[in-house]
């Protein structure tokens, strides 16, 4: 059960509907990390954050990650209107979330950016926190489902979008294609893509990328 105080409530309006809603998020100064899988779901002390990554407007049902929850222009708005607010039953995600409430929530967050048609990374990063909470909910059929979406979809993003942002840059994106590779059992397609990181020049300046790359790599030799 999370600690008194553990989680907080954020007043956001929303860029869809207009309305004012509160959402929850966990304090930082609260967050206590005690391990990250390969393909970096962390794991925490108390409450998760992942599980209040996404934004739900509890009167529209207008959905995204946190860091996108604002990038919508007109047309945008107009097609969440129309495909999901004409059809929306209010509901409301705020408080400590279930496992299934998060997943829930992504859920809602892939079928908004697919409306959207929002990029690739972007879509492979909502697919991949579901793996994860599958993963959690120890669910081995959805979790390889999602991780399978990812997958594709940070395939498309390596091959055919600009990947600047920080955390989605080329060598992290081709890290966890291989990742995701070794955990489906593709082993050749999991060497070829942790190959693809290490002949990069530009892995010399992530040692903790370099180094986790190196210890995968070893992993899928010996598996």
């Amino acid at each position: 059960m999370a600690e008194v105080g553990e989680l907080y409530e954020k007043k956001l309006n929303c860029p869809v509907c207009g309305k004012e809603f509160k959402t929850s998020k966990v304090r930082l100064s609260k967050l206590r990390l005690v391990k990250r899988d390969s393909d970096f779901l962390p794991y925490y002390e108390g409450e998760n954050p992942v599980f209040y990554g996404v934004f739900v407007c509890p009167h529209c049902g207008y959905s995204a990650l946190e860091e996108n929850f604002t990038k919508i222009n007109f047309q945008g708005r107009e097609t969440i209107k129309k495909e999901i607010s004409s059809k929306w039953n209010e509901r409301s995600f705020l408080g400590k979330r279930t496992i299934e409430e998060s997943i829930a929530a992504y859920k809602l967050a892939l079928f908004c950016g697919e409306l959207l048609k929002d990029k690739n990374y972007e879509l492979g990063n909502i697919c991949i926190r579901l793996g994860w909470l599958n993963r959690l909910k120890e669910d081995e059929d959805e979790e390889e489902r999602f991780l399978s979406l990812a997958r594709e979809l940070f395939s498309n993003a390596y091959y055919n979008e600009p990947l600047s942002n920080e955390s989605m840059n080329p060598l992290t994106v081709a890290y966890l294609i291989g990742e995701i590779s070794r955990r489906m059992g593709d082993r050749d397609e999991a060497i070829k893509w942790f190959n693809t990181v290490l002949k990069d020049p530009e892995i010399k300046d992530n040692i903790a990328l370099e180094k986790m790359v190196r210890e995968q790599w070893q992993v899928v030799k010996e598996e």
